[in-house]
Parts: C-alpha cells; sequence; structure tokens
C-alpha cells in the first residue's frame, strides 16, 4: 500500500497552538511543535483506544531532589507530555514513547515542513 502526502497545517499555526488534531480520511493525528521540532502521532492510546492527543499537552512533572536529599514533584520545561484523557496514559511529545514504560508508545506518521506548510505522509 503506498503512502501519499497531505498538507495538513500552516507551520506558524503549529508553533503558534503547539498543538492541532486533524482528521484525514477517519485517521485522526495529533500534530505537535515542541522544542523546535515537529511530531505526528496517531491519536490512538495503546493502553484501550482512547483518544491520546485529545488529552492534555503539559511541561513532564519530574521528582526533584534538594541538596538534603529531600524529593518534591517539579515540573521540566524541557520535556513536554501527551496525556491521555480516559486514563492517564503519558507519553514524551518528541518520542512518543510512555514515561514510565518505553515500550509502551504512540504510533508514529510520517511528518515534515515544506516552507509554510505541515506535510504529513499517510
Amino acid at each position: 500500500m503506498s503512502r501519499r502526502e497531505v498538507t495538513v497545517a500552516s507551520l506558524a499555526e503549529l508553533h503558534e497552538r503547539g498543538r492541532i488534531v486533524v482528521s484525514i480520511d477517519g485517521t485522526e493525528l495529533g500534530l505537535y511543535s515542541h522544542a523546535g521540532e515537529i511530531r505526528a502521532w496517531r491519536n490512538l492510546c495503546p493502553h484501550q483506544g482512547g483518544p491520546a492527543c485529545q488529552g492534555k499537552f503539559l511541561p513532564r512533572t519530574i521528582e526533584v531532589v534538594d541538596d538534603a536529599k529531600r524529593a518534591a514533584p517539579g515540573i521540566s520545561s524541557e520535556h513536554k507530555s501527551i496525556v491521555c484523557p480516559w486514563h492517564g496514559f503519558e507519553f514524551d511529545v518528541l518520542t512518543g514513547r510512555h514515561v514510565v514504560d518505553e515500550r509502551v508508545h504512540l504510533i508514529a506518521v510520517p511528518i515534515r515542513s515544506q516552507g509554510d506548510e505541515v506535510i504529513v505522509s499517510i
């Protein structure tokens, strides 16, 4: 089965919004912009098929340990996560991998930009 390329958004809009969910011939995709990179993922959580890309898109919660070896929650501005709205499964936006179990991951869709166009291959 051959793939076809489809222009799905403007690069400026994707950078401004951070996330855009689109549907192409009944297949939903989440388009993301973070740290100067763009990614596209199928809008399908591997856990139970939920709409992962329609959940929250947040800075990653991390554990911060201070000089006294006390741990407290913190926020990582370098890493952002896609959080499935059904059960809270959390995926790294750039790798698509679950933040705890890297064997679990979103399905990547080839994406590129050309000028101000964002193009996916489906």
